[in-house]
């Protein structure tokens, strides 16, 4: 019985609870006000390059990276960030889950989120 009591405890610890509790991923929209179709490269180093059309709602891996963004359409340019922030339970993980819990959190970006909605303001050039 004490075995089981145990393994129960070391395997709560073991799941971070950002990652349980909120997943390792998060869903994201960008806008460009007054630009709307705007084709918009975004760019991290945890996946890449990733591009989009204006407005969007799409999934990111949560990470401590904060994504670069570059839209444009004709001569309208725009960049930006969608900035990475830690998640609110960050800090009561590190009570309840203990340095297990944050590790596992920390590892699968879960103790981080990014801003839900995003806007790009762009400008066109004076050459237009």
């Amino acid at each position: 019985m004490a075995f089981r009591g145990c393994a129960l405890a070391g395997a709560i610890m073991l799941a971070g609870c950002a990652t349980v509790v909120k997943g390792t991923s998060q869903q994201v929209s960008l806008d460009t006000p007054g630009y709307p179709g705007a084709q918009c490269i975004l760019r991290s180093k945890d996946f890449g390059t990733r591009s989009v059309i204006t407005p969007a709602t799409f999934e990111l891996p949560k990470s401590k990276h904060d994504v670069q963004v570059e839209c444009r359409k004709g001569c309208a340019r725009g960049n930006g960030v969608i900035s990475s922030n830690l998640e609110g339970m960050t800090a009561g993980n590190i009570v309840a889950g203990g340095v297990i819990g944050f590790g596992v959190d920390a590892a699968t970006g879960a103790m981080n989120k990014y801003n839900e909605n995003n806007q790009i303001a762009m400008s066109q050039g004076s050459n237009c």
